[in-house]
């Protein structure tokens, strides 16, 4: 009998060895592409029933030339890079990776909150630099006296309310999306003109979407607390680049910690690599031992469980709902909530 196929696309920094081999236990043939490029990705994957994704773009096209392909698992919570409304049309199931690192974004999101409040960078210049407390200008502002404003308010975003609440002395959220089952206690509710009015610290963790690139433009910003601070662990275009400059010039803005970036990585002399009020990190929130471990066994489990039950551990795309007309779960990386 020949044996089910399973194409691992581009894990990039991932090593996909222990993927191959829970694969191949499980009775796969596997093969590995190491590339985004459509052309090998369909030379490997002209037979291939499973396909394991990193962040290659799976659209209709390259679809057309994996006739066999039933299940797309994604290497990440997000899954923009796949037309999810082609998969859904064509009957093919689409996974992601909810849980991997919704710890680890959360604490790196806390972590980066207070470097600012802190102002932990500066005060590490002037140690190094020979001087010492009364050379620190920065004056830092008591955490417990500060509000958390979260944009968004999915998994991750609760996470960070969780953990933030005993140092802050205020979390507020907005997402319109969420239900009353999503909102716990301790997290006030509010509109985006509300919440922008009052937090101290913004946080952002929604999706890229049509709807949400670019919200954080000069418009918004200049709604801000004067001298309150920005943090993005979410997706990069979401802010305007120029805009967030501008406001750490004028003051507006206190400082902003960034995680992602629109164009990643971003070019040698981008502004934002340089500003003094940045306090940035190469798209590493997600960045543990076992994130590194999760996600690439998770998406191998996902494939084992499709393939011996008929059914994956964590589907976005559910082919038979979509058959019936069911409205399938909104996209990770496409929703408001992440």
């Amino acid at each position: 009998m020949t044996r089910p196929v399973a194409v691992i696309t581009d894990p990039e920094e991932l090593d996909p060895e222990p993927a191959v081999r829970l694969l191949t236990e499980s009775g796969f043939e596997v093969r590995v592409v190491g590339s985004r490029d459509p052309e090998a990705i369909a030379a490997a994957a002209h037979d291939a029933d499973a396909l394991i994704v990193g962040y290659a773009r799976i659209d209709a096209a390259l679809l057309d030339r994996m006739p066999k392909v039933r299940l797309l698992a994604t290497m990440s919570a997000g899954y923009d890079m796949i037309d999810t409304a082609e998969a859904a049309r064509r009957g093919l199931w689409v996974t992601n990776l909810p849980h991997s690192a919704t710890e680890d974004v959360a604490v790196h999101a806390l972590a980066a909150a207070l470097s600012l409040i802190r102002h932990l960078p500066q005060a590490d210049a002037v140690v190094r630099s020979g001087g010492w407390n009364r050379d620190f200008t920065e004056v830092p502002r008591r955490a417990s006296e500060l509000t958390l404003g979260l944009i968004g308010f999915g998994r991750i975003a609760r996470a960070l309310a969780r953990i933030a609440a005993p140092v802050f002395g205020r979390v507020v959220a907005f997402d319109p999306h969420a239900t009353d089952a999503d909102w716990p206690g301790g997290v006030e509710r509010l509109d985006l003109d509300g919440l922008v009015a009052r937090a101290d610290v913004l946080s952002l963790h929604t999706p890229s979407t049509p709807a949400t690139r670019g919200m954080i433009d000069a418009d918004l910003l200049a709604r801000t607390r004067p001298g309150s601070m920005l943090v993005n662990v979410s997706r990069g275009d979401l802010v305007d680049p120029q805009a967030l400059l501008d406001a750490l010039d004028t003051g507006r803005l206190g400082g902003a910690a960034l995680d992602v970036f629109p164009v990643e990585p971003p070019a040698r002399d981008d502004p934002l690599r340089t500003h003094p009020r940045l306090r940035l990190s190469p798209h590493s929130a997600f960045l543990t031992d076992a994130s590194l471990r999760a996600y690439v066994l998770e998406p191998a489990r996902n494939v084992v469980a499709w393939w011996t039950t008929g059914r994956p551990y964590t589907p976005v795309v559910d082919p038979a709902a979509a058959t019936a007309g069911a409205p399938q779960q909104a996209p990770g990386r496409q929703g408001v909530s992440a």
